[in-house]
């Protein structure tokens, strides 16, 4: 069996190929032996060369990595293949038949350079899909916390001055009451003091009436003034008695500072301890590590994996399962599953129709529309739509109470997606040609804005749909610049834009083995992704009766919706087993 230089992936745009001459189908198995990657029929043919009989094939993930060439400084013509355990460094096999090796032992290199080789892939899996994703995530916490501390000191300073305010319209109060009291007493001294003035008067005038008579009696020539109208007794009137005034006295308060402290309050810095910041655990797919051959490592499989998700494969065909038209809809541009078993599906012109699985309208609603994925569903089964004229997203609860929760400013939000993991809202939007993702929570808060790469490249232009991958990647679906996806912290991962032909992404959706699957209205068929963007296979093509798809979603029993531009029919698949 002839062999060619193996063709890898150079990047997330091809899929693995057979790395047999003249071979074109995908790469499955991996023969450790001759280091050759092999499609199925490949492998069949390979093993059944006697000379082959003992190489060991594997899956492709469970391949063992191949030493690079590296000569012998010892022996020039030797390749470095062995390593002795003893020594604890890399030799060829002539160094090993040294005196100073004798007796020692020795291990094959290769199977150490694939242990150590998967041993820093898995440590950079774990720093980029773990370490750096939680430690952003805990950062994020930390600046949230800053401004919730910040808000939370604003709030006391406010109820401080509030405070001081409050005291000091009492310390007026009260002035003014005291102030008010010192003017009644005021004006009731002042007025005995007048009366007494008065008695003053009265009693000088007396006086002076008094003076004028006996003065007429010394001017008087008649003796008889003196002896018969002068009254021996006569007697001056005693002067009026009168009272000083008693005025008030101020008697200031007794206080200090800790008196005030009292009456304005205090800042308390309770006791609680500070609780650690929650880190969540690891849940990291594990890389494969395992040498064994495909039938070995098949009944290990089994043992391990027990429940559904771990036991689901791609089937080798796509079956269709059943189809229905749902009349209150034009077209099926866009799908949202709802927890009860119903659908949403929408048009262009703005008809968003709830169904049931056999097409019979529920509800409809009349919406600014678009060939966008501009609806979804909550885990709180409440529906989530945009409205691209308003420039805002609404919310229609249980009990069909519509309300408008996020302005989105001067963009226009085009595609939601409720996540199925935490409740966030991921929204693609566009404004002049530019477009960017923004992840709202529950409540409509903004929490992440993702638009340009780590070299300060706009990513998206029309980000028209949208979804969320098993581990948390942030996919959506470009008419420019095709499936775009970033992770969780908004770091881009992999662009991918289609095969050899023309690319014009619609629809996109993800399911519980991690594959992305868009639908690529240029060649009229469904693109499937393995979940770091490696093209596996057309899953539907028009040879499945496929045309012009718009819109594709897994529901919870692994059934593949595909909605058509040009038909009110929907499509329900079964591709995996």
């Amino acid at each position: 069996m002839a062999h060619s230089k193996p063709k890898t992936p150079g990047t997330a745009q091809h899929f693995l190929e057979c790395g047999s001459e003249d071979c074109e189908r995908n790469c499955e198995f991996y023969c450790n032996s001759c280091h050759h990657q092999m499609c199925k029929p490949c492998r069949d043919q390979h093993l059944k060369i006697p000379e082959n009989k003992n190489h060991e094939v594997v899956l492709y993930q469970q391949r063992r990595r191949q030493l690079p060439v590296k000569k012998c400084k010892i022996h020039p013509t030797k390749e470095i293949d062995i390593f002795c355990k003893e020594c604890n460094i890399p030799l060829c096999s002539k160094c090993s038949t040294m005196q100073e090796h004798h007796g020692h032992i020795f291990t094959d290199l290769e199977t150490i350079y694939t242990e150590k080789f998967t041993h820093c892939q898995t440590e950079l899996s774990k720093i980029h899909n773990y370490f750096i994703p939680t430690s952003q995530d805990l950062q994020r916490e930390v600046q949230e916390d800053a401004t919730e501390v910040k808000q939370i000191m604003d709030s006391i300073r406010t109820s401080m001055k509030a405070e001081a305010e409050s005291l000091k319209n009492m310390v007026d109060t009260v002035l003014s009451e005291n102030m008010e009291e010192l003017h009644q007493i005021e004006k009731s001294l002042l007025q005995k003091l007048k009366s007494q003035e008065k008695t003053f008067d009265d009693y000088i005038a007396y006086l002076s009436d008094l003076v004028k008579e006996f003065q007429s009696y010394l001017s008087s020539t008649e003796l008889t003034n003196f002896t018969t109208k002068l009254p021996d007794n006569l007697k001056i009137k005693s002067i009026p008695e009168t009272t000083k005034p008693v005025t008030p006295e101020f008697s200031p308060a007794q206080y200090n500072k800790a008196d005030v402290a009292k009456l304005f309050g205090n800042i308390i810095q309770t006791d609680r301890k500070a609780e650690l910041r929650r880190v969540k655990s690891m849940e990291i797919p594990p890389i494969a590590t395992s040498t064994k051959s495909t039938s070995e490592q098949t009944k290990q499989d089994k043992h391990v994996k027990s429940d559904k998700k771990q036991t689901l494969s791609l089937s080798a065909s796509v079956t269709k399962v059943r189809e229905f038209n749902e009349p209150g809809v034009d077209t099926v541009y866009h799908v949202s599953l709802d927890q009860s078993g119903r659908l949403w599906i929408s048009d262009w012109d703005g008809n968003l129709v709830k169904t049931d699985l056999q097409g019979n309208e529920i509800q409809k609603i009349e919406t600014s529309g678009g060939s966008q994925g501009y609806h979804t569903v909550t885990q709180d089964r409440d529906l989530i739509f945009t409205d691209r004229d308003k420039k805002v997203i609404k919310r229609i609860t249980q009990d069909n109470n519509i309300t408008e929760f996020i302005n989105t400013g001067d963009w226009k939000p085009l595609s939601i997606h409720s996540s199925q993991i935490n409740g966030d809202l991921l929204v693609g939007m566009e404004k002049d040609r530019e477009g960017k993702v923004i992840r709202y929570n529950k409540t409509g808060k903004e929490l992440q804005n993702i638009q340009r790469n780590n070299k300060g490249r706009e990513l998206y232009r029309y980000p028209q749909y949208i979804t969320e991958n098993i581990n948390g990647d942030i996919c959506t679906s470009d008419y420019f610049n095709g499936v775009v996806v970033v992770n969780k912290s908004g770091q881009h991962r992999f662009s991918y834009t289609g095969q050899k032909s023309r690319f014009w992404p619609f629809g996109i959706c993800t399911d519980v083995l991690g594959h992305i699957m868009v639908c690529d209205s240029n060649s009229e068929s469904v693109h499937l992704l393995d979940q770091d963007g490696q093209f596996l296979s057309l899953l539907l093509t028009q040879q499945q009766g496929v045309r012009r798809p718009r819109s594709v979603c897994v529901d919870d029993e692994n059934n593949l919706y595909v909605g058509q531009r040009d038909t009110k029919t929907l499509t329900v698949y079964k591709y995996l087993k």
